[in-house]
């Protein structure tokens, strides 16, 4: 097989007209030739940091859509399904992947738990890190977020790193505002990378420490404005990736719409590709081609080098995509699920006080990270309720994997004036989590997602919309199409409903994220992340 185009030589910083020639899989050739073309060829996109459980699609459909966008690998991160079901489900993925042509390239989850605040439905320990870094389809360790854990040389931590040192394989990091010392500390323990940076200066710092950054515009985390003047400079030691990507999105685009906005901006073709395509394949160590004589046949052919749209995607030779076809078949895949708890009462999410201020979860659009507010309650007959008026919305965190009482806080800028949402969809621990005008909205949002074993809501008192997730509560066994489809119409109704997030629902998940400061709630409680303890909703 032979492809013509203008050959995109990123590490030699050149393009010429071109061919590439192909056989069982691998690269023969690349030599100049004569020819009419005018499209480019260059090496695939790979998203260096992603969890594909955020798609709500398993990896074998997740690639039938980003093999379109000139996607041919991800560095994948499986602790979402982890939490939930331990190795079983790092397996499943695994394996799952292995079906497509895609090159999903699996971390071991190195903090499941992500804290011991929160309740998840399994554990994996040292020992299981040990056994999974001895796996060849393992190909580093995955995001440390216990970065308390590091710092203070918490035993089973640094057992976890350990293993990943023996077995030469690189340690992902996930320290968002971590900086001076305590970043010096967190970095010599051999933690390589961060995409957590949400400044301009603590990316810098963590650049000139020695990290590489990865620039994450995810459907929720958008940091590509706030780092992106880092790349000139700083381009041989970052990447791109998407960290959690819904699936309306991923339908839109994938690391291709990166990097036409890096070029939009100036910034050399050349240093931008070699974050979009290279660098996570060095960094890695991948057994992905970088459009080399001799690699394998991983590469993609776009329109031009401003809008990159993707014309060809090949991996292992193989064109996979199209013109926005996908080649990549849909297959079959077990059920695997871990939900064991009983539907709610209203009177189960009432919270009877007496307090005339309480703490509020402040959340931002478009970041993780959220701040901590101190406002007037509304009581009403001692409970305490939304306070719409204000944009003050009762919030809930319930336990899956068994019953418990429902933990309440409050929470600011969703914006809701009626009804509810709710996700099990709820990182890292994957409990219900919910927001809502009233304690009856709240109450019957989260009893749908029981009932449905899994999924993303929203209900008022004339409408109920859900997207069943069945595959551990976080994936769909649907086609990205249908998924995506539905939920754009679930994301519309919560917009309907007042919401004023960019994505009201990926927010809402990110909201139980007890690692990621300010102010978040848990199962178990109301959580400052900054102090990292628990703390109470009433100030009295």
């Amino acid at each position: 097989m032979i492809v013509q185009g203008n050959i995109v030589d990123i590490l030699n910083r050149r393009t010429f007209k071109g061919e590439v020639v192909v056989e069982n899989g691998k690269i023969k050739e690349i030599r100049k030739a004569n020819h009419h073309k005018e499209n480019y060829i260059l090496p695939g996109f790979v998203d260096a940091h992603i969890h594909i459980e955020s798609s709500m699609l398993v990896p074998s459909e997740f690639a039938k859509i980003a093999v379109v966008h000139g996607t041919v690998a991800t560095v994948s991160d499986p602790h979402e399904i982890a939490n939930v079901l331990g190795v079983k489900g790092v397996e499943f993925m695994i394996e799952n992947g292995k079906k497509v042509p895609l090159k999903f390239n699996f971390g071991a989850p190195s903090c499941v738990p992500a804290t011991s605040f929160e309740s998840a439905g399994a554990i994996v320990d040292a020992k299981d890190i040990k056994l999974m870094m001895e796996n060849p389809d393992i190909k580093y360790l995955a995001e440390m977020m216990n970065y308390p854990g590091v710092l203070f040389d918490d035993k089973e931590v640094l057992a976890k790193i350990k293993h990943a040192k023996n077995n030469k394989k690189p340690i992902d990091g996930h320290a968002p505002g971590l900086r001076g010392d305590d970043l010096i500390k967190y970095i010599s323990a051999g933690i390589s990378t961060d995409h957590e940076c949400f400044t301009y200066e603590e990316a810098l710092e963590k650049l000139q420490k020695g990290m590489k950054v990865i620039i994450r515009e995810g459907s929720a985390a958008k940091n590509f404005e706030a780092l992106i003047d880092l790349l000139p400079e700083h381009f041989e030691n970052m990447m791109f990736c998407s960290d959690d990507k819904h699936p309306d999105d991923l339908l839109l685009g994938h690391i291709n719409q990166l990097c036409e906005r890096a070029v939009a901006k100036g910034i050399d073709v050349f240093k931008v590709l070699q974050a979009a395509c290279i660098n996570p394949i060095t960094h890695y160590n991948l057994e992905v081609g970088l459009l080399q004589k001799g690699d394998d046949a991983d590469f993609i052919v776009v329109e031009n080098l401003t809008n990159f749209k993707v014309l060809e995607t090949y991996i292992n030779g193989e064109l996979v995509a199209k013109n926005g076809e996908s080649f990549v078949e849909s297959v079959d895949f077990e059920i695997l699920n871990n939900f064991h708890t009983d539907q709610k009462k209203v009177l189960d999410f009432e919270f009877i006080s007496s307090s005339e201020k309480i703490r509020v979860i402040e959340a931002l659009d478009g970041e993780l990270v959220t701040n901590q507010l101190e406002m007037a309650s509304l009581l009403v007959d001692g409970n305490l309720v939304s306070n719409t008026k204000n944009d003050v919305l009762k919030m809930t965190v319930v336990n899956r994997y068994k019953n418990e009482k429902p933990a309440i806080a409050f929470i600011k800028n969703f914006g809701l004036k009626k009804g509810a949402i709710a996700s099990s969809v709820g990182h890292d621990s994957h409990n219900i989590i919910a927001v809502g005008v009233s304690d009856a909205a709240i109450c019957k949002a989260v009893n749908l997602i029981i009932e449905n074993s899994g999924g993303v809501c929203a209900v008022n008192t004339s409408e109920e919309k859900i997207v069943s997730l069945p595959i551990a509560g976080i994936m769909s066994d649907l086609s990205a199409e249908e998924i995506g489809k539905s939920y754009a119409a679930l994301d519309k109704m919560a917009k309907q409903m007042g919401s004023t997030l960019r994505a009201p629902y990926m927010s809402l998940s990110f909201m139980a994220l007890l690692v990621i400061p300010s102010l978040k709630l848990s199962d178990k409680g109301l959580f400052d992340g900054t102090s990292f303890k628990f703390t109470s909703l009433e100030i009295m």
